[in-house]
């Protein structure tokens, strides 16, 4: 199929864009956001191409993968035409949250695809027909080495998004176990920081440590779990959201108490043994239920369908 959609998700197109299909992605002067094109930092296939807003009227388009409200209108558009069209939630729901309203739930044309369970659950959906697509990512490979007794933390602008990425608890846990922060603007952190470093080198250096924290209070899912997971670490994380789903017992600790979590990062900090086991059914649990192969052909399935 020929597929336009939007570079808005980088890590969840950087899978997407790996089946056998044909990728078309728009692109504006200037890469704005209704237009950035190919991404700079992910190694994407040839069949991701960049076609200028004004051109798409001459690609023979099968269906619309929309990401933002206001992209059905736009491909209407810049296409000329309608074409069929599913909606991808990348996120949970803000605000009222047993309350939020979905932007497409007044409709039941288009099929609202989430990317978790627990997102479908917490969202108002309304009259619009659901599906559950699982994140699936490209394996890096069981990099882990653990040889360094520190945790680390992957999290983009945590200054702005205190709260919600739990960057509030990190001096918790740094008062038992030493934190490396790797991300877009974690500069001037108190703690070990890379900014955003090429993602093969994010891995490689990430694996080095001896365990993975994820501090998120509310996100989706973080693809950086899932990759912490392939590479063969073990995981401390927050139950909330969906990470209780994700994370077995055996391959980590989950709690909502930071003393808990606090006292399973010094554990798997002192004793590299119980981390590499951890690690391990992290992988496999990962590869298990987070593949390339198994997203690739779930979205096959629907995008046959519509």
């Amino acid at each position: 199929m020929r597929i336009l959609l939007w570079h808005v998700h980088g890590s969840w197109t950087d899978a997407f864009v790996r089946g056998a299909h044909d990728y078309v992605l728009p692109l504006v002067p200037r890469r704005g956001p209704d237009g950035r094109g190919r991404a700079d930092t992910y190694d994407w296939p040839a069949a991701a191409r960049e076609v200028p807003w004004d051109r798409l009227r001459d690609e023979q388009v099968d269906v619309v993968v929309c990401q933002r409200p206001h992209e059905p209108a736009l491909a209407r558009e810049w296409l000329g035409r309608d074409v069929p069209t599913v909606y991808v939630e990348h996120n949970t729901p803000a605000g009222d949250v047993p309350r939020t309203r979905h932007p497409l739930a007044g409709q039941d044309a288009v099929t609202l695809v989430h990317v978790t369970h627990f997102n479908e659950l917490y969202w108002d959906n309304g009259r619009a027909p659901t599906r559950v697509i699982e994140h699936g990512v490209p394996d890096p490979g069981p990099l882990c080495t653990g040889e360094l007794p520190r945790a680390g933390v992957v999290v983009n602008e945590p200054v702005r998004r205190t709260r919600v990425a739990g960057t509030d608890l990190l001096p918790r846990f740094h008062e038992r176990v030493p934190l490396d922060v790797f991300g877009m603007k974690v500069e001037g952190l108190p703690y070990g920081t890379y900014e955003d470093l090429p993602r093969h080198v994010m891995h490689a250096e990430l694996a080095r440590r001896r365990v993975y924290l994820h501090p998120y209070r509310w996100t989706s899912l973080g693809l950086a779990l899932i990759e912490a997971m392939h590479l063969g670490m073990p995981i401390v994380a927050l139950a909330a959201t969906e990470a209780i789903e994700a994370v077995p017992p055996e391959a980590g600790v989950l709690s909502t108490r930071v003393d808990v979590l606090a006292d399973a990062l010094h554990a798997f900090a002192r004793d590299p043994e119980s981390a590499a086991q951890a690690g391990k059914a992290a992988r496999a649990a990962a590869l298990a239920r987070y593949g390339l192969d198994r997203f690739l052909a779930d979205w096959d399935r629907l995008l046959s369908e519509v």
